[in-house]
């Protein structure tokens, strides 16, 4: 692999982790989040350093002829023990603490050992793309090479156990998108894995008197940077699929904040949009929330009653299942919603009071589960689709 594609990846390592940096201020306890930037931190320094313009331009700065080779193999060290805290925190589990402290703790004796054996070793003659076999036998190296790359196989043969296995349980089965991430995570640590284990083989047979260059300098890099990319994706596309998601809410939440609007806009209510696209979703559930509470006293029960049951009964005679996501039950109540919403609305506006306000003997709830929020604006949607408001007329409403 030369050096632009080395640097290239490295740089797309890089803007996604400054789009993960301003959640890292904002949930610094959170681990997982911790985990996944030092995941794109570690592997972005594991392109930059194995990069050969860059061992050259270490190795000429501080004076010592091999010294990006520690740095390379500490990069991929400290990579191998994100990934695994990462998978582990994931996971979850009453043991996750000690199991994330194990790691990091046997990988940071790694690290020392990788400093102190380099320390102990002489590598006078500067090797750029061939160190771990030209050093094979040399004393202290040689054991500072297999050592990484123990560490390295270990951290990727645990990883893709790990993965493979948690996405074939029931659970992550019903959660598409983890499940594509997992097994995305299993396939690039297995391709990861062809990294140490071809350079072992080839350092293997220089102890036996062999030379297999190939197996040493070209397969390693291809393994590597494939695979690294391949887990990389499998980490961030959560985070992708959650801020497309977030993306679809921001629009389809858009018809609820029109028949809300004149309410926000007399009371002053709406608040002002963020600069960062990631967060116009939460900007508008938040709008939407702030409208719902000022018109909550307005709400007519007998309405919502009202077109909840016909709308339950129009379903089931369309066949419609009352279980499932969403179904009969979860869509009556979103038109019933719809048209509630809407009628308390313009009652606020034209200062109508409420025929039956929900503050009654059986109290209902506002919604703010986001989901269900949606399901609400869809309903809007629907009813203006067809030609009719969401809130009948107060005829309408009472023959429903």
């Amino acid at each position: 692999m030369n050096g632009a594609i080395n640097y290239v990846s490295c740089g797309l390592l890089w803007v996604a982790l400054l789009f993960r940096l301003p959640d890292l201020t904002r949930r610094r306890p959170d681990p997982s989040l911790r985990a996944i930037v030092g995941v794109l931190a570690f592997a972005s320094l594991c392109f930059l350093f194995g990069a050969p313009p860059t061992v050259a331009l270490i190795n000429h700065v501080t004076g010592v002829p091999n010294a990006a080779a520690p740095l390379t193999y500490a990069a991929i060290t400290a990579y191998s023990a994100a990934l695994l805290v990462l998978i582990a925190c994931w996971r979850g589990g009453p043991s996750v603490r000690r199991t994330t402290c194990n790691w990091i703790c046997g990988y940071a004796a790694v690290l020392v050992g990788i400093a102190v054996l380099f320390t102990l070793g002489h590598t006078t003659k500067e090797r750029r793309t061939d160190f771990d076999t030209y050093y094979a036998m040399a004393p202290w190296v040689a054991e500072m090479v297999v050592l990484y790359l123990l560490a390295h196989l270990t951290a990727t043969g645990v990883s893709a156990l790990w993965a493979l296995r948690w996405a074939r349980e029931p659970e992550v089965r019903q959660r598409p998108w983890l499940r594509a991430s997992l097994l995305t995570i299993g396939a690039g640590t297995v391709l990861s894995a062809g990294y140490s284990s071809s350079k072992l083989l080839a350092v293997a047979a220089r102890w036996s008197g062999r030379d297999w260059p190939t197996l040493g300098t070209s397969v390693p890099p291809l393994c590597a940077g494939l695979g690294a990319l391949l887990t990389v994706a499998g980490v961030l596309l959560p985070v992708v699929v959650h801020h497309l998601s977030a993306w679809g809410d921001f629009v389809r939440l858009a018809p609820l904040e029109a028949v809300l609007e004149p309410v926000l806009r007399e009371r002053s209510l709406r608040l002002d949009r963020p600069r960062s696209p990631l967060l116009w979703a939460t900007w508008r559930r938040s709008t939407v929330l702030n409208g719902l509470r000022e018109i909550e006293t307005l709400l007519d029960r007998e309405l919502y009653d009202a077109v909840h049951d016909t709308e339950l009964e129009r379903l089931r005679s369309e066949g419609r299942r009352l279980d499932g996501a969403p179904g009969a039950h979860d869509l009556a109540a979103a038109a019933a919603w719809a048209a509630t919403i809407t009628a308390a609305a313009r009652r606020r506006t034209s200062g109508q009071p409420a025929a039956a306000p929900f503050g009654g003997a059986v109290p209902l709830l506002l919604p703010r589960d986001p989901e269900v929020l949606v399901r609400i604006a869809d309903a809007v949607k629907q009813a203006e689709g067809k030609g009719r408001s969401p809130a009948p007329g107060p005829a309408a409403a009472g023959s429903v």
